[in-house]
């Protein structure tokens, strides 16, 4: 393309649905690696299986009622949705094929060896079909509900995801009628996978499918009629919440009530198994008003993440990624006052290679602590079981003041975010849900404290949530500061948050909706100035997705005048890099492993005095816009150059895990030469900084 190619031409945008399936093939990728251990490999098919899931409940929901309701969204990229939906039935058409072909070929096969089995039904010996009989009439017959279907039963209204049968049958039951088809529904109290005894199978680790075993004996339910099939389906349904929160006087029950709606909500997707006839296939796809475009026929389970247990139970260490202690924090935190080892020095700390417990007693101690007056937090993915709520509930109950900013409608864990919110309502803690028409995604945990000079104010800021099991999982930073300016800051975002009235000034901390995207732009900006008086320029970013179409610009502009750009992007990325003339100064990343890589790093050169943020935030509209996010200053230079090193410089060096974007959109993985060391930057981490 020409330099003078206009920067909104769509051709420079990629479509986010569509890179968002690159992203899940990555994932996939990692369960067709060889090198990733068997159990992993299990995990991350999974994972995509269920990351796929999502998408179909939002996204692909999102495109099928736009159409509907002809309110057709043109993005960035000039896409009509009609042309997504056809290129994402394509991509995911193949996808699903190969998911089960990796599943049936390399993994069954492989886990068989490492003596993990699947029990097929054709196979099963006299023994284990006894006892598969004894199992379905004790803990399966009991709860099923066969479903005819005919005049006076229609079909039923299957809950989304859920594991159901379709039946064809021959004959007329004790009534007369003459049904042929039912459906019978497999409740979700029944395991998917069920582990078969020793003694029964003779293996440590064997395991037959629940679809096994309702198929076994599928005509014990339908007495003196013949069973001519049954075969396992299952309806993914729009997932998304709706809530008029101009109409709305209670937001905890409108989302209540929306969660329960969300398991009937209109079909978006049919699976069925491939041994099913198109003539009982065309069937469920007019029952759920349901094209061919949306059917897809599996080898296999239907919900591929029910395999999850496997890896999650089985005991089995020389499977899996070696096991790891997270380095522990500094002594001084560890056995004193946590307040008093701020107070001296601010912490910065990296999760999961650093331990999480200087947060869990962070707040503990503030629970604690009789000098604490005051905690306000803000949670947005936690758990009822952790430790947080629970010491947040008894400082409430201690007396002091509790105020905790609960995101109700943070996807998927409304249900937790609900329990929590009752678990400290019922303490005595002030709750609340944030402001209307924004979520509340900023990380910040602010302690009031009397001390010999009066009060003093500390803060844990962090680019991900309360939760400590997914601290484990997920790669986060987080800071623990007394700067006076910062907590001051953090006071005046919580001001905003619970209080009435406009955008206070803040000193250090940057905040969305207000000051963020306005900050980035002019930070780009002063890069393209460096460079037009002679120096250098170079921006640098890592985050979970790069969407929004302005700040893609503004980049674009920067490599148009020598500004080096150099992004590590895990997810999402709208951004067309290596463009002639418009972006061949840009390079983009994308790192997947062992950990989900999930912090967002912001770093400028500005001359030479580089300014550096850690952030909650994604480079995305919602979250510049309709979110309420906080962006913070690293302003001490050895934590800048940890942060820079392990934020962005090893997953530059990364040549095992790691992906280029290339100016086609499609993602290139990274090799390293002959001679080349092999660097995987999560691997690396967890070395210098568990050891160190």
């Amino acid at each position: 393309m020409a330099r003078q190619t206009s920067l909104r031409d769509p051709s420079l945008f990629l479509n986010r649905e569509l890179n968002w399936l690159a992203f899940n093939e990555r994932v996939f990728a990692l369960a067709e690696d060889e090198r990733v251990p068997l159990l992993e490999r299990l995990k991350f098919l999974c994972i995509s299986s269920t990351n796929l899931d999502e998408f179909f409940e939002i996204r692909v929901a999102r495109l099928k009622h736009e159409i509907q309701v002809d309110t057709e969204i043109v993005g960035p990229d000039g896409m009509r949705p009609r042309q997504v939906l056809t290129q994402i039935g394509q991509r995911c058409s193949a996808f699903v094929e190969a998911q089960y072909r990796l599943l049936n070929e390399v993994l069954i096969p492989g886990l068989e060896q490492e003596g993990v089995r699947f029990l097929k039904r054709t196979s099963w010996s006299a023994r284990q079909r006894a006892w598969v009989e004894r199992y379905f009439q004790d803990e399966v017959l009991p709860v099923l509900s066969p479903m005819g279907i005919d005049p006076s039963h229609p079909f039923p209204r299957v809950v989304n995801k859920s594991l159901n049968f379709v039946v064809s049958l021959e004959g007329k039951d004790a009534f007369g009628r003459q049904s042929r088809m039912a459906v019978v529904p497999a409740p979700r109290s029944l395991p998917r996978l069920i582990q078969v005894p020793r003694e029964v199978s003779g293996g440590a680790h064997d395991y037959v499918f629940l679809s096994s075993v309702i198929h076994a004996h599928v005509d014990e339910l339908f007495a003196g009629m013949t069973v001519t099939g049954c075969y396992q389906f299952r309806i993914t349904r729009n997932s998304e919440l709706y809530v008029d929160e101009e109409e709305v006087e209670d937001l905890m029950i409108a989302v209540e009530d929306e969660l329960y709606a969300r398991n009937y909500g209109e079909a978006v997707r049919l699976e069925v198994a491939d041994n099913c006839p198109m003539e009982v296939a065309r069937f469920l796809l007019e029952q759920t008003d349901l094209t061919e475009a949306d059917l897809y026929q599996v080898n296999g389970p239907v919900n591929l993440n029910r395999l999850m247990m496997i890896p999650a139970d089985l005991e089995r260490a020389d499977l899996k990624y070696p096991g790891f202690m997270p380095a522990p924090p500094p002594v001084a935190m560890r056995q004193g006052d946590i307040f008093e080892a701020i107070g001296q020095k601010t912490v910065l700390l990296h999760h999961p290679y650093q331990s999480f417990f200087p947060v869990l007693e962070f707040i503990r101690q503030a629970a604690a602590d009789p000098n604490v007056l005051a905690i306000k937090q803000t949670l947005y993915r936690s758990d009822p079981e952790s430790p947080i709520p629970q010491a947040l509930a008894e400082a409430a109950r201690a007396g002091k003041e509790v105020t905790a900013v609960v995101e109700l409608r943070a996807r998927f864990d409304e249900a937790f975010n609900i329990a929590i919110a009752n678990r400290l309502q019922d303490a005595g803690a002030h709750v609340l849900y944030g402001v209307m028409g924004h979520k509340t995604h900023a990380k910040m945990a602010l302690v009031v404290r009397r001390e010999a000079g009066g009060l003093k104010r500390y803060v844990h800021l962090s680019t991900g949530n309360y939760n400590p099991r997914t601290a484990r999982l997920y790669t986060d930073f987080g800071l623990m500061t007394a700067d006076e300016a910062i907590t001051a800051d953090a006071h005046r975002v919580f001001q905003q948050l619970t209080g009435l009235g406009k955008a206070l000034k803040l000193k250090k901390l940057v905040q969305a909706p207000f000051h963020l995207h306005k900050r980035l732009l002019r930070l780009i900006r002063n890069e393209i100035k460096q460079v037009e008086a002679g120096g250098e320029g170079l921006i640098r970013a890592k985050m979970n997705q790069l969407t929004e179409p302005r700040l893609i610009r503004e980049l674009y502009k920067a490599s148009q005048a020598g500004v080096k750009v150099e992004l590590v992007v895990r997810g999402i990325c709208c951004l067309r890099p290596g463009v002639p003339g418009v972006s061949e100064n840009i390079r983009v990343r994308s790192i997947l492993g062992r950990f989900l890589e999930h912090s967002r790093v912001y770093y400028f050169h500005n001359a030479g005095e580089p300014k550096v943020y850690l952030a909650s935030a994604d480079w995305m509209q919602r979250n510049m816009f309709r979110r309420i996010e906080v962006a913070f200053p690293i302003e001490d230079e050895a934590q800048r150059a940890r942060v820079i090193e392990e934020g962005l410089d090893v997953h530059f060096r990364d040549n095992l895990n790691a992906w280029e974007l290339q100016a086609d959109g499609s993602y290139r993985r990274v090799e390293a030469g002959e001679e080349e060391k092999i660097v995987v930057s999560q691997q690396s981490l967890l070395k210098s900084l568990t050891e160190a």
